[in-house]
């Protein structure tokens, strides 16, 4: 109890805010993990007999549950904090990952484990870390806001190679009931580091500065920004810009084994880098965006997404595998990290944490037809090529619509300038 008393009193401390935000990177890493499940599916599937199919909808229902997840953390967290919401979104992320080691041939058991449980820890976790550190870091959002996602991220880099060691050592069960002890009492002690700060809190030698928010846009709540049609054309383009990228995250391993023919071991290399590229995008594409502007970056990453695609049906060499591979990964990156940005600049910031959970539905219905796509063309042609060229359309047509989407706000002087909101 002694070390509970300490932890709060450390994060009461404004000046210890860097603890907090570093604390909530290494949770978001944490959780992060399950985009390595390219390195699990293989071996369950020979294990239980399961189809790709079948074994896919574990990783589909864990990132698919996110957004809803992320919707009720937040009601829990206006009634317990933050601090109790991570602690229990802890206890139930690690409660997937040991059950997630016990399961039968029976593939519902992996549904619930895995793909239930672990979905709505990560919901609850990362639905109160992000707003969190951003209220932390009024002085430094956007950076706070790119570390916490990156967090997210990056989790696939650090844990890819450490479950293909792990399940080479004790198997893939043990492996899951390992993890998930591990992850459990990381999460759970970390939370207590973690506390929200004063509705007044400011930075000490920091002066905020009168700015209307979201670029003189008005501040619209769920139910006004839901009558916009801006709104839905932004989750159609958001929901085509996820399906591709939680594709081939689903799997990377898969595609590298089938089509290049290399090891294991040389496919789990493909997925850390790939997990790499997904990390650094957040932070990349958002500093263009500031750059050139919001929406020509999308179409920029639209493009290379496609190109990228282009790419994927023609290699035959690892090395330029790899290259698509990043490229796609670096693109997905960069549209979770720029979306924020925009919903922002679109319905403005005072409701930016309700408005941006609604747009980001669009991640989990993209995170039920990516990896399903893939999985059921595979199983029905025996290659991955079919599941390219319908991605490479769906990026065409998100690349068109926003083009359209930019003479349409131009024509109507909505931007204001060429940095503005584009």
């Amino acid at each position: 109890m002694c070390f509970f008393r300490k932890a709060r009193c450390l994060t009461m401390k404004s000046q210890n805010r860097w603890v907090i935000i570093t604390v909530s990177f290494m949770i978001n890493l944490m959780i992060g993990s399950a985009y390595a499940w390219s390195v699990f599916q293989p071996r369950l599937i020979e294990m239980f007999g399961f189809t790709t199919p079948q074994a896919n909808i574990a990783f589909t229902l864990s990132l698919g549950l996110v957004p809803f997840a992320m919707i009720v953390a937040g009601k829990v967290q206006a009634k317990l904090g933050v601090r109790w919401t991570i602690l229990i979104g802890g206890i139930i992320f690690g409660a997937g990952f040991i059950l997630a080691g016990f399961i039968t041939e029976y593939v519902i058991t992996l549904y619930l484990t895995y793909g239930t449980l672990c979905g709505i820890g990560i919901g609850f976790i990362y639905g109160c870390t992000i707003p969190n550190s951003v209220k932390w870091f009024p002085d430094k959002r956007g950076l706070a806001g790119g570390i916490i996602a990156g967090g997210f991220g990056g989790g696939a880099v650090i844990f890819a190679p450490l479950f293909r060691a792990t399940i080479e050592g004790i198997g893939v069960l043990r492996t899951f009931t390992v993890f998930g002890v591990i992850f459990g009492i990381v999460v759970i002690l970390a939370s207590f580091f973690i506390s929200a700060p004063a509705s007044d809190f400011v930075p000490k030698g920091w002066k905020p500065s009168v700015v209307v928010a979201g670029n003189g846009v008005e501040n619209l709540r769920v139910k006004e920004m839901l009558k916009t049609s801006r709104f839905y054309v932004l989750w159609v383009i958001y929901t085509l810009a996820c399906v591709t990228g939680l594709m081939i995250i689903a799997h990377a391993g898969h595609i590298a084994e089938v089509r290049i023919g290399v090891s294991p071991a040389v496919a789990a290399v493909a997925v850390l880098l790939l997990g790499v590229a997904n990390t650094l995008g957040r932070l990349l594409w958002g500093a263009v965006s500031d750059k050139i502007g919001r929406y020509q970056t999308l179409v920029l990453m639209y493009a290379m997404t496609g190109l990228m695609l282009i790419l994927l049906t023609l290699v035959s060499s690892y090395a330029l595998f790899v290259v698509a591979l990043m490229g796609i990964g670096l693109c997905f990156g960069g549209f979770l990290g720029v979306f924020p940005s925009i919903t922002a600049e679109n319905f403005g910031t005072q409701n930016l944490g309700m408005n941006y959970g609604v747009l980001f539905i669009a991640f989990g219905i993209a995170a039920f037809i990516g990896p399903r796509l893939a999985a059921s063309l595979y199983e029905t042609t025996g290659h991955h090529s079919s599941a390219f060229v319908i991605s490479m359309i769906m990026s065409i047509a998100a690349l068109v619509i926003t083009i359209a989407l930019i003479y349409s706000a131009r024509r109507k002087k909505i931007l204001g300038g060429a940095k503005v909101c584009v």
